[in-house]
């Protein structure tokens, strides 16, 4: 256990796998007390329990990330439990791999709940309590699809593309709060969104594509990252994008 975030209160979404499982374990290991929320609360209940047999804190709450009323509810619940709010990460997305002309309107506006209008919800409701904290950090989870095009993934990459730009606008606006706004940009990670894309040696050649690390990475990788980000080292960090793609982007 360490102490980088000794003291502090963190929301995590999407917590119960992959990515969001990793963070919560990661800023739990840090001292931080961790209100990790998802749709799938048994899965959600299995981290939280091996978060506090690894000593750390955690509560499990089920939470639709598109529902703002939840989203006041989960923030009360992390002041009224731990007495403050210093941290969210907002992770929860879902993954359609679709080109443009087949992506379906339901389909799009599912999308974009999930993986925008949950960040905006997100952001909102938190500002207030991050505020009575004396200011704080949130960490939107985009990809490196919210920089650049790739086939089939139109709806996603747009959604993604939308975090990022939300993220440097809210930086701006809160920044009279002492709230800081980043966003992290993984590449192609293993976790359950991407075992389909990783499921032979040639889907996964074809994914991994111009990532010249030449592997697909581990969620810890992100979430060591989203820890920085959270913690007061990055005290002068704010309206940035942080990619963690092996190299994909850079060539």
């Amino acid at each position: 256990m360490g102490d980088r975030l000794a003291g502090k209160v963190a929301i995590v979404t999407g917590a119960a796998k992959g990515m969001g499982r990793a963070h919560t374990l990661r800023l739990a290991a840090e001292g931080a007390k961790v209100v990790a929320t998802d749709v799938d609360l048994p899965a959600l209940e299995e981290v939280v329990a091996e978060v506090n047999a690894a000593g750390g804190t955690a509560v499990a709450l089920e939470q639709d990330v598109t529902d703002p009323d939840r989203w006041a509810e989960v923030v009360d619940h992390a002041e009224q439990e731990h007495g403050r709010l210093d941290i969210l990460v907002n992770n929860a997305g879902v993954l359609i791999l679709k080109p443009l002309d087949e992506t379906t309107h339901e389909e799009w506006d599912h999308i974009f709940q999930v993986n925008v209008k949950s960040v905006f919800l997100g952001s909102k409701a938190a500002v207030p309590a991050l505020t009575r904290a004396g200011g704080g950090s949130i960490v939107n989870i985009s990809s490196i699809y919210g920089i650049i095009g790739a086939p089939s993934a139109a709806a996603y990459e747009a959604s993604k593309g939308a975090v990022r730009l939300l993220t440097k606008a809210s930086a701006v606006d809160l920044a009279k709060y002492k709230i800081r706004v980043n966003s992290v940009h993984p590449g192609v990670i293993a976790t359950p969104m991407t075992t389909g894309l990783l499921a032979t040696d040639d889907s996964t050649k074809a994914v991994l594509s111009t990532t010249i690390l030449d592997r697909p990475g581990r969620p810890e990788e992100v979430s060591n990252v989203v820890l920085f980000l959270a913690s007061d080292e990055a005290s002068f960090v704010t309206g940035a994008e942080y990619v963690v793609d092996g190299g994909y982007t850079s060539q």
